[in-house]
């Protein structure tokens, strides 16, 4: 009976950690729009935030966990996964996409992630696809469409519509990739750092550095925005993402995740009063619904 108490805490910790990351990444827009006003867009987002974030792991890992370094060769391919296939790859597709398509059409089409890390999950880790997982996935992937205001915008050209299944399909691959580095041993903390390290380096030949100088040298407050961005978006909400992982099933995990579009809904209305249309609060309370069917389990008769 302890046994089953203890895993159940486990399983409710695992759950907050991965709610609390996708808290973390829905108020990514609080720094992005103070970048964006000066001058920084993108792929430079994307460059100092996960650089910042790889310093952050580094020092640590460098005072308190020097052993989670050590990777074996052989499974490097993990890590560039991550790092590369994913998390460059989707930020690569998702800051393109919003050039050609409305936002809210991009903000559905990276939701299309839980779909992707679901079926790809039951393909290599044979994850059952339950009748509550499609049933939360429903729930979820219709809340999303609603908050993202789906159908306000103009239509979606095919580059587009590529570009934003691209982004969601590059959104679930450290899911997966993830899975597979914890499977070979690997703690949270070595898998953020090399996760960062592969990004930053491959980013680093796609950043525009001239525009980075000119905006760090207008805004003296920049500085600060980026070391908050990099720490709480970057090293926080990924450690904690990771560290949820650890302890439940991938497609459980992503699905959890999408708590993210609701988060950014309520940042854009009480940080730049931004209007709360009746589909948005609709969303909303469909993406709430479907992280309660999958979280609240019935309790036997």
């Amino acid at each position: 009976m302890s046994n089953q108490n203890a895993n159940a805490a486990d399983g409710r910790l695992s759950a907050a950690s991965v709610l609390l990351a996708a808290v973390l990444w829905g108020c990514i827009g609080l720094f992005v729009r103070h970048l964006n006003a000066a001058g920084l867009y993108a792929l430079e987002v994307v460059q100092l935030r996960i650089t910042v974030g790889l310093a952050f792991v580094g020092l640590y890992m460098l005072l308190l966990r020097r052993r989670s370094f050590r990777v074996r060769p052989r499974d490097l391919w993990c890590f560039a996964g991550t790092g590369l296939c994913s998390l460059l790859f989707f930020s690569y597709c998702y800051f393109t996409g919003m050039t050609v398509a409305s936002l809210s059409v991009m903000g559905v089409l990276l939701y299309t992630a839980p779909v992707f890390v679901m079926l790809m999950s039951a393909l290599f880790f044979r994850e059952r696809l339950t009748g509550r997982k499609l049933l939360a996935l429903g729930l979820t992937f219709a809340g999303c469409c609603f908050v993202s205001g789906l159908g306000t915008g103009g239509g979606l050209s095919l580059r587009g519509l590529l570009l934003g299944l691209g982004a969601g399909f590059g959104y679930a691959l450290y899911s997966i990739f993830g899975r597979f580095a914890l499977q070979r041993g690997y703690d949270s903390w070595t898998i953020l750092f090399y996760t960062f390290l592969f990004c930053a380096a491959g980013c680093a030949f796609l950043c525009d550095w001239p525009a980075v100088g000119a905006a760090f040298a207008a805004d003296a407050s920049l500085p600060v925005w980026v070391l908050l961005m990099g720490f709480l978006t970057a090293f926080l909400a990924y450690l904690l993402y990771t560290h949820g992982l650890a302890g439940m099933e991938t497609g459980r995990a992503a699905i959890l995740a999408s708590v993210e579009p609701v988060v950014a809904t309520v940042v854009g209305v009480t940080a730049f009063h931004e209007a709360m249309t009746a589909g948005s609060a609709l969303g909303v309370l469909l993406v709430l619904a479907g992280i309660a069917v999958l979280t609240l389990k019935p309790r036997n008769p």
